[in-house]
């Protein structure tokens, strides 16, 4: 007992010894890093042997973090709670220096991306660390260490591992996926060459419009196999996956880009019909009563910036459909690439099979989907009114043959805010929007008033959606409007009131009161609509079928914005009625 006690006291006294050896130790250890590295920057990161993937500072570094635990071995602390103790200040040195070491990478990492061999080795080389570390950590004990010793070493493997991914997500996107942009282009021109004729063989097709593109994953694959560690190459993979599936979306998909606003913005384009471009998006998105559609518009900005027209045909999709698989099985590589449910669950390729399935709708179902996703559509009326429309709607079902009415009563707006110079003459337009409506009259309008902000209108429109039809694929399109002579009208505000919400209750923000199939709300107008992801997509599918009426007046209904230059005049407020005018 007396030798346990006084083996449990020189323990303790020992300690802070031990302690304050580890902590000038730091200091050491970081001073000994930045020289390594240093160095082997001087030396262009050469391979630390024949066959190695990493260079000298990786070993370096470990060289001198194993010497320190080898003293901490050797101590042989007889007491567990002290070299516990030891252990976990010693793994908060080698946090300390790995993580410096991954900082300054990241930092260098810009300098040698253009140079392959070298990139590949400093990603090599934080591999390596984490190799190393393994080791370290099971010489320290492993699985048996005190649990803050062993969340503080996963940890720090999660962060290395989180490094690997930056550098190779860098390096992709600055040196392969222009490459890969380019054979994906080549790959589209190809596409669209194929034989209209349904007899031809599609996979054979599929094959052929895929060339360009393997035979890149085939040079560059191969380089990259012979100059990375496998976990670095797999990172790798998973870049250039995400890179090539979110490219062939869109560039071959969906060529045009999802919100107008940002049109174009990633192609390289003369700068006589970049100006054109700026023009004409502007055009799509504030001229709202413009009778050229907006399919047109991009059509004609296509051509004008040496843009070929693509609009895919079901031919075209399935020709993709087995070019995706082909380019997956690639990818997976037999089981020695990456694995098919990391494949399968890439958000990447999800979206472009949705993208894909979208297309191959018709113009009716697409419409009917639009409704259904976007249901936050008068998110920007909510933030930032521009008015408000006071509307009655009720939704009447005939009992005999199932025949839905929808009757809208267009009571007034209120505070509009609109300034103008001239002559102020606000309407209302309501449209009703959904499948099924090409033979049926859908948009009416009420007559325009002069000069007044806050007019009275108390017209009554009905609308009808045939037997069969569910109102839930339905909404009313709601926008007030400057009625000008001679030239499109001028957007003041709009909103949109889906026919669901006539069963479940028109929401409080709009200060409705809801009753079985019929409400009476106030319904706040904003500058434009609010439109996800999955909305734009649509409005980009259907913005490529120019022989579709339908489909352009969809277009054009749901990408009109309000002008920041218009209703910027001088005079506002409110006038005395005058006489109401038809339009």
């Amino acid at each position: 007992m007396q030798l346990i006690y006084a083996t449990a006291c020189s323990c303790s006294w020992f300690e802070p010894f031990v302690m304050q050896w580890l902590n000038e130790n730091d200091e050491v250890s970081m001073d000994f890093l930045r020289n390594a590295y240093e160095r082997d920057k001087r030396d262009g990161f050469q391979r630390s042997s024949e066959h190695a993937l990493f260079s000298n500072s990786v070993v370096d570094v470990f060289t001198q973090l194993n010497q320190c635990f080898d003293v901490i071995k050797k101590l042989e602390c007889p007491d567990p709670a002290v070299q516990e103790r030891f252990l976990n200040r010693f793994s908060r040195t080698v946090s300390k220096v790995l993580l410096t070491y991954a900082e300054i990478v990241k930092s260098d990492f810009k300098r040698w991306v253009s140079q392959q061999e070298v990139a590949c080795i400093i990603m090599n080389n934080i591999q390596q660390l984490r190799v190393q570390l393994e080791k370290v950590f099971e010489a320290m004990g492993g699985s048996s260490l005190p649990d803050d010793t062993l969340i503080a070493m996963n940890d720090l493997q999660q962060m290395l591992h989180a490094v690997i991914d930056d550098l190779a997500a860098q390096y992709t996107q600055q040196q392969l996926q222009a490459q890969i942009t380019m054979k994906i282009k080549d790959m589209s021109k190809l596409l669209h060459q194929c034989s209209p004729n349904a007899k031809t063989n599609v996979e054979a097709e599929a094959d052929h419009i895929l060339h360009p593109l393997m035979d890149h994953f085939e040079s560059t694959l191969s380089a990259l196999a012979d100059l990375c560690e496998k976990t670095v190459l797999k990172r790798l993979l998973k870049e250039l996956w995400r890179i090539t599936m979110h490219t062939l979306e869109k560039q071959v998909v969906l060529p045009t880009v999802a919100d107008p606003r940002a049109m174009f913005l990633n192609l390289t384009i003369p700068s006589t019909a970049q100006a054109k471009i700026s023009s004409v998006s502007q055009s799509l998105l504030t001229n709202v009563s413009s009778q050229l559609p907006a399919s047109r518009i991009l059509q004609d900005m296509s051509k004008d910036a040496g843009i070929p027209e693509r609009n895919l045909t079901p031919k075209h999709c399935q020709i993709l459909d087995i070019a995706l698989d082909t380019i997956k099985t690639y990818f997976h590589a037999g089981g020695s690439g990456l694995k098919n449910t990391y494949l399968d669950k890439s958000p990447e390729l999800q979206s472009l099979r949705y993208a894909l399935s979208l297309y191959t709708q018709t113009t009716d179902a697409l419409i009917k989907n639009f409704v259904a996703t976007q249901t936050s559509q008068d998110k920007p009326a909510i933030e930032d009114s521009v008015g408000e429309i006071s509307i009655q709607v009720d939704l009447y079902r005939h009992p005999a043959h199932g025949e839905h009415k929808v009757t809208v009563t267009v009571i007034a707006a209120n505070n509009l805010k609109w300034t103008t110079t001239g002559s102020f003459r606000p309407f209302v337009e309501v449209v009703l929007v959904g499948p099924l409506l090409a033979e049926k009259k859908h948009r009416f309008a009420t007559k325009s008033k002069t000069n007044v902000w806050s007019p009275s209108f108390n017209e009554t429109f009905t609308f009808l959606l045939g037997a069969g039809s569910d109102p839930e694929s339905y909404e009313l399109h709601l926008c007030a409007k400057d009625y000008c002579f001679g030239r499109a009208d001028r957007l003041i505000g709009l909103t949109v009131l889906q026919l669901r919400d006539l069963a479940t209750g028109v929401p409080a923000s709009r200060g409705g009161t809801a009753g079985s199939g019929a409400c009476a709300c106030l319904c706040s107008l904003g500058k434009r609509l609010h439109l996800d992801d999955t909305g734009w997509t649509i409005l980009r599918i259907l913005s490529q079928r120019p022989q579709d009426e339908i489909a352009r007046e969809f277009v054009r209904l749901k990408s009109e914005v309000r002008s920041p230059n218009e209703g910027q005049g001088t005079t506002t407020g409110s006038a005395a009625p005058s006489t109401p005018r038809s339009r």
